[in-house]
């Protein structure tokens, strides 16, 4: 992929319901004579559970350099601004899910060219994780495209042993498996899982019209699960999937109600994948994903905000927007499970272009010890002959 430094025209405008064109002259009106946007009032507001809709939807309103400003402001409250965090993601499990979410191609309902596979060897995983480590990642997240783990016991155990492996690596470690019970978060609790992955995608009202075959309730249950657990939660979503405006911010709304934030918060910008119910949405832009970074940030200041999938989509200029705004971490490597993702050496001179430096691994979370884990290669390394040379 070639080293992109100049952004691409625009070929999108921000369309506005008629609700959504009072309330913004509504914002301007009050800019004007007060001086103060919605993003100002709000702006290093201590942690809240307790947000309403309405004042969401007002700092989500506000103009958009002022919404920039202040999330840049409270990023920086709250982080070192130049640190971002390098996860990599792994497909374990790929493909032959059983659900119908419609911007997915592992979904064995659509024709997308993405082939059912076992889960991959131990040692595959294991070298993915070494190889992620060496070229910067602090957190390693592991995903399986299944609905649940129920009849998937000897998988399951497979995966916390790897949990075990690659903590003691000196890596955070993060899994997204579908569905889990109180039962098997403890498990993963007790095996050093720093975070779970398990995205609410939209809001609650439009969520029926991207997935029938679970529910947004079963979605939060998890979340729950999770929580209770100890284990720390990544949940966020995906714009671009047909919906509203307000119904990004009925996702932002949930999320910062949650009895805890979220650890970390991705933003998604839809890939439309051929085959899929969703292959002809058009990308959103670079505007629309700083307005759902910032919300997020003034709402849930000690959150990680991840530019997620779609990233390779915007140049260098606009992802220095998205950190701008308090986007602080982001996935690296050439692949986002099956979607394409930008190349670690382009990631390498963005972050020497505008000074971003890697943010250190957290080992707070997600596991009863706080103490840093002395990294040794596990004894199951066995360098191959690729490795050696």
């Amino acid at each position: 992929m070639a080293f992109r430094l100049l952004t691409r025209p625009l070929n999108q405008t921000r369309h506005f319901s008629t609700s959504l064109t009072s309330r913004l002259a509504s914002v301007t009106q009050k800019t004007t004579t007060e001086a103060l946007s919605a993003a100002a009032v709000h702006a290093g507001s201590p942690m809240r559970n307790d947000w309403t809709r309405e004042e969401i939807q007002s700092i989500y309103d506000s103009p958009l350099m002022e919404l920039l400003y202040h999330g840049a402001k409270v990023h920086r409250e709250n982080f070192n601004g130049r640190e971002v965090q390098q996860c990599t993601l792994l497909s374990i499990k790929t493909g032959g899910c059983t659900e119908d979410c419609k911007y997915c191609p592992q979904s064995s309902r659509y024709k997308t060219g993405v082939k059912a596979q076992k889960l991959l060897d131990s040692d595959e995983i294991l070298y993915a994780a070494q190889r992620a480590k060496d070229a910067g990642s602090t957190r390693f997240c592991m995903g399986a495209a299944w609905r649940d783990l129920a009849g998937r016991k000897s998988n399951f155990n497979k995966i916390l042993d790897h949990v075990k492996v690659i903590r003691s690596m000196g890596m955070e470690v993060c899994c997204t498996l579908g569905m889990l019970n109180e039962e098997q978060a403890k498990q993963l609790k007790n095996a050093g899982l720093t975070a779970y992955n398990h995205n609410l995608d939209t809001s609650r009202e439009f969520y029926p019209k991207i997935i029938s075959t679970r529910s947004y309730d079963e979605r939060l249950k998890t979340i729950d699960n999770a929580q209770r657990a100890g284990i720390s939660v990544c949940s966020g979503g995906i714009i671009g999937l047909g919906e509203k405006e307000e119904d990004r911010v009925g996702l932002l709304h949930t999320l910062s109600t949650l009895p805890q934030h979220p650890e970390s918060v991705p933003v998604n910008a839809l890939l439309a994948v051929p085959g899929t119910p969703l292959e002809k949405q058009e990308p959103v832009s670079v505007f629309e994903m700083v307005r759902m970074i910032a919300t997020a940030r003034i709402i849930m200041p000690k959150s990680m905000v991840r530019l997620s999938a779609g990233r390779v989509r915007f140049s260098i200029p606009e992802q220095a927007l998205c950190f701008m705004a308090g986007a602080n971490s982001i996935f690296t490597g050439d692949k986002l499970l099956t979607t394409p993702n930008n190349e670690v050496s382009d990631d390498k001179k963005m972050f020497d272009l505008l000074g971003l430096v890697a943010k250190p691994p957290n080992f707070e979370q997600g596991a009863d010890r706080k103490e840093l884990p002395v990294y040794q290669m596990p004894k199951c390394y066995k360098p191959r002959k690729q490795d050696e040379a």
